[in-house]
C-alpha cells in the first residue's frame, strides 16, 4: 500500500498552541517502525496546484493564502498563523489526498498520513483547515476522467460543513457527516447525509448509526472512489470530542468503512482528519491503527 506523508513540510506554531501538530511525525516514526508496514512504500506527494485548488475554492482566495494578505479574520478563522510554509504545508497535504486518490483507483487502498482538512469552503479556511483536500480530490479526478461519482465518509467528531458547502448540489458526489451535534462548527452545513450525535454517545449506539448510514450512502452509489476521514477525535478522551469512543470501537468504525468498501469493490484512500487527545500518543495510536487495518485490507487479510 502506498502511504502519502508530509510531516517535514513542518508549520511552524506559536508555544502553547492547541493543534497538535507533532502527531503527524510521530504517526510516521510509529508507521515506519512497525513490521505491519514492511511492504508498504511511503511517498511524499507533490503540491495541489492552482488549478486543482480553483477547482473548489475562489480566486481571491487562493490568491490571499498564496501572498499572505488574509485579513486578520480571516486568520483566525483559519487557526493558523500565516506563513510561506503554511501555504507550502496546506498545498502538500491536499496533494497527498489527490495522491492517495490516484493510487487507491490502481490499488484499492491508500493512506494520506494528514489531511481531513473538511471545514475549509469555497472562498474561507476554518478550524485548522486551510484547502479542502477531499473536494478537491474528487474534482480533480472527475475533471481528469479518472472517476465520474464518489463518496466522502467524514467520521470526524466535527461536522464537515466547508466539504457539504462546496460540494452541495452535486449528484457526482454524496457526502456523509457522523458528528457531535453540539460540537463544533456551530453553524452546520447540510451534508447529503448528516447523522448527528449527542454527546456521550458510546461504542454501541455510534456503530448501529454507522451501519445505517453506510446502508444510505449505498443506495446513493454506486461510487468510483470513497474517501474516509478518520479522525481520532471521537474518541473518549479527545479534549474537543464530546463522544465516549473507546479505541477499540474506533477499531471497529474502521473496520466497518473498509469492508463497507472492500464488498463493493470501491477504492479507497483515507485521511486523518482530527484528534485533540491529551495525551498524544493517544491520538497516534488511534492513527496508527487506521493505517495497519488499511494495510491489511490492501493485502485482504482484514
Amino acid at each position: 500500500m502506498r502511504i502519502f506523508y508530509t510531516d517535514h513540510f513542518e508549520l511552524p506554531l506559536p508555544s502553547g498552541h492547541r493543534f497538535p501538530m507533532d502527531k503527524y511525525r510521530r504517526l510516521r516514526a510509529r508507521v515506519v517502525a512497525s513490521k505491519e508496514h514492511a511492504s508498504d512504500v511511503l511517498v511524499v506527494p507533490t503540491e495541489a496546484t492552482d488549478e486543482q485548488l480553483l477547482r473548489c475554492h475562489d480566486r481571491r482566495y487562493i490568491e490571499a493564502v498564496q501572498t499572505g494578505s488574509l485579513s486578520t479574520a480571516e486568520i483566525r478563522r483559519i487557526g493558523f498563523p500565516w506563513s510561506p510554509k503554511m501555504v507550502s504545508r496546506s498545498r502538500r497535504s491536499t496533494g497527498a489526498t489527490i495522491a492517495a486518490a490516484r493510487a487507491a483507483l490502481t490499488d484499492g487502498f491508500s493512506v494520506n498520513l494528514a489531511g481531513g482538512t473538511h471545514h475549509a469552503m469555497t472562498d474561507a479556511g476554518e478550524g485548522y483547515c486551510v484547502f479542502n483536500d477531499a473536494a478537491v480530490t474528487i474534482r480533480t479526478l472527475q475533471a481528469e476522467f479518472e472517476i465520474q461519482r464518489a463518496c466522502v465518509i467524514d467520521l470526524d467528531v466535527h461536522q464537515g460543513n466547508g466539504t457539504a458547502q462546496i460540494l452541495a448540489g452535486d449528484s457526482t458526489a454524496f457526502t456523509l457527516s457522523i458528528h457531535g451535534v453540539r460540537n463544533f462548527p456551530l453553524r452546520k452545513t447540510a451534508s447529503d447525509l448528516d447523522v448527528p450525535l449527542p454527546d456521550g454517545t458510546n461504542d454501541v449506539t455510534y456503530l448501529r448509526e454507522l451501519e445505517s448510514a453506510l446502508d444510505v450512502v449505498s443506495r446513493n452509489g454506486p461510487f468510483d472512489l470513497a474517501i474516509y476521514l478518520a479522525g481520532a477525535d471521537p474518541y473518549e478522551h479527545d479534549r474537543l470530542g464530546r463522544l465516549k469512543l473507546t479505541k477499540h470501537g474506533l477499531v471497529q468504525r474502521d473496520l466497518a468503512v473498509i469492508r463497507w468498501c472492500q464488498k463493493r469493490g470501491i477504492p479507497l484512500a483515507i485521511a486523518m482528519a482530527g484528534g485533540y487527545a491529551s495525551t498524544i500518543d493517544d491520538i497516534v495510536d488511534i492513527h496508527a491503527s487506521t493505517v495497519s487495518l488499511a494495510s491489511r485490507a490492501s493485502r485482504s487479510v482484514v
